[in-house]
């Protein structure tokens, strides 16, 4: 499997310890709240040039304040602007973070940004068309957007979305086919117990016909672990792709 890259949803380890087994890691701490810029240029000196951060876009653009998340983070909102953040809300308080978010990525030399929505985030008119005011208004240019929508949404109108809006589809491969993008980012959750989960070498091999049957045509492929035992479960995967022999896509006909 050419051009795929292995890591994991934050890094379980030290950083240090952890470019030392893979290449690229998702960001989660933008998530939650962004880091100092000193502290992002510490993390990007500690990797070297040849390791890849994906920044997850942080909650203020994607997640209501109702959500248990910003109480993880230590994050208040008054009362009176708790309209103004999340959702794709085209307010000031967005596009300030959608800014701020951009800095970081900058100084991590980030390419890929991930907005990922709660299941709360249904397909709506008023949704869809916070998506439309977002992503009309920022500047895309530097970097490839990718969505994960946990809501309700159907196939129809996320395929239009994702290609009018040029944003590459995020899926867990056990449970979604990807719908638009010219890279492959997947997500992987855990199957039924969730997050708590191990995945077995059956599992591995299978997720690798499951890029193998995807991946054509893909500039990249991302395999990202987002499961507790995400360290152990990237490093195996990383193993079963190291011992598959490389895949021969079969003679068209005529050939």
């Amino acid at each position: 499997m050419t051009n795929t890259k292995v890591g994991c949803c934050g890094w379980p380890v030290s950083l240090k310890k952890y470019r030392e087994l893979f290449k690229v890691v998702e960001v989660q701490k933008t998530f939650y709240k962004l880091p100092m810029p000193e502290t992002a240029e510490r993390w990007r000196e500690t990797v070297g040039e040849d390791f890849e951060f994906v920044v997850k876009a942080p909650q203020l653009i994607t997640h209501p304040p109702t959500s248990p998340t910003y109480r993880k983070a230590s994050i208040t909102v008054p009362e009176e602007k708790r309209n103004r953040y999340g959702l794709f809300r085209p307010t000031d308080e967005v596009f300030q973070a959608y800014e701020d978010t951009v800095r970081i990525a900058k100084i991590l030399k980030s390419k890929l940004i991930l907005f990922q929505t709660p299941a709360s985030f249904k397909e709506t008119p008023e949704n869809i068309k916070n998506l439309w005011d977002f992503f009309s208004m920022i500047d895309q240019n530097d970097f490839v957007m990718m969505w994960e929508p946990r809501g309700n949404w159907q196939k129809e109108t996320l395929t239009a979305l994702l290609g009018e809006l040029n944003l590459v589809h995020v899926v867990d491969p056990f449970k979604a086919t990807p719908l638009f993008g010219g890279i492959l980012y997947f997500r992987l959750h855990g199957r039924g117990k969730g997050y708590r989960y191990i995945y077995s070498e059956k599992e591995l091999r299978e997720l690798i016909d499951i890029v193998d049957s995807l991946k054509e045509g893909k500039e990249a492929v991302y395999i990202m672990f987002n499961n507790t035992n995400m360290l152990e479960d990237a490093r195996k995967f990383l193993n079963e792709m190291s011992n598959r022999p490389p895949f021969v896509s079969p003679p068209k006909e005529g050939e």
